[in-house]
């Protein structure tokens, strides 16, 4: 990991609490009408990127790195998935993270890139985290036209359960969904606890930094905060994350694409990674120790760096 420490690629100073000059964020309609939150960064010189956050996030928390990427010649989207961030809410209660159907986000997903698509010419690549890649590669193997990259960090291949086993974290998923709380969060979320912080820190990343920042944006900008899952949601990511790992579409996909992952991560299950990364024909992977939790792009510099590097590296030599 010495490479991490190169100090080639200087960290360049960043307001993480303000919007870069020179953005657009609006709403963009999928086909039913619900209103989807985009933000658009970059001149594109270089290409067009398409950027897809995890569960619970919205476009603030990846500023530094679409900021950084539009710095590198992109065009760079991102966007709130339905449900989330700035993109309205799916139940009375503002902070619960639900869905319906992960099925509804890949065809709001297949949606926006076709527009997203038809903006421009140029390589085309899309960097997506946590259940924003699981998305990403589903939407690839039922179909979705590739671009000519993709990146994947901490991808939700498989959902880290423990202590409990798998199938019984599938049976009390089902059948609390069964018995009509499917909408209801599936665990408490204390935001005001300092502790729970602490502890919600220590899962995503080593740099307190970072996550205040986070804590600063949901603080300021109440709309966009989110807090724990529906039932509904931990059971379609219970089941699609295997559908998709077990499934023989998952080996169809033919995108030149980097995986990240880190074998310190306590959300989504590593394991499930490399299986899933060996099943797809030319896919690279890389995967942290202890040094990175789950949020690689959000790691404490020497981490966030590497990742970096890494992802540029390889868009620079396949999305051409």
């Amino acid at each position: 990991m010495g490479q991490m420490d190169s100090p080639d690629f200087p960290v360049a100073a960043f307001d993480r609490r303000a919007w870069p000059m020179g953005g657009r964020l609006d709403y963009w309609m999928v086909p039913d009408g619900w209103p989807i939150r985009r933000y658009r960064l970059g001149s594109g010189t270089r290409g067009r990127m398409l950027v897809m956050g995890g569960r619970g996030d919205m476009i603030e928390k990846y500023l530094e790195v679409i900021h950084h990427w539009a710095g590198r010649g992109w065009a760079v989207t991102s966007f709130d998935w339905r449900g989330q961030g700035g993109s309205g809410r799916l139940t009375d209660d503002p902070l619960c993270g639900h869905i319906d159907n992960f099925a509804d986000w890949v065809a709001d997903l297949d949606a926006l890139a076709a527009d997203w698509r038809s903006e421009g010419d140029g390589p085309t690549a899309m960097v997506a985290h946590s259940m924003g890649g699981h998305m990403l590669l589903r939407a690839l193997a039922e179909g979705m036209p590739s671009p000519d990259a993709a990146a994947v960090v901490a991808p939700m291949l498989g959902v880290h359960s423990a202590p409990l086993p798998r199938w019984l974290a599938v049976a009390i998923a089902r059948f609390m969904v069964r018995t009509g709380r499917g909408a209801l969060p599936a665990w408490t979320q204390k935001e005001q606890s300092e502790r729970q912080r602490r502890m919600r820190q220590k899962r995503l990343t080593h740099d307190p930094d970072r996550y205040a920042d986070e804590i600063w944006w949901r603080d300021h900008s109440r709309e966009i905060a989110l807090g724990p899952p529906s039932w509904n949601w931990v059971l379609q990511a219970l089941e699609s994350t295997q559908a998709l790992a077990e499934g023989d579409a998952i080996a169809r996909i033919a995108t030149p694409l980097l995986i990240l992952a880190t074998k310190a991560d306590q959300l989504v299950a590593t394991p499930a990674i490399v299986k899933v990364a060996n099943r797809i024909v030319g896919a690279r992977l890389h995967v942290y120790g202890r040094e990175a939790a789950h949020e690689i792009l959000r790691e404490t510099d020497p981490v966030r760096l590497d990742a970096l590097r890494r992802i540029d590296a390889f868009l620079d030599e396949v999305a051409r």
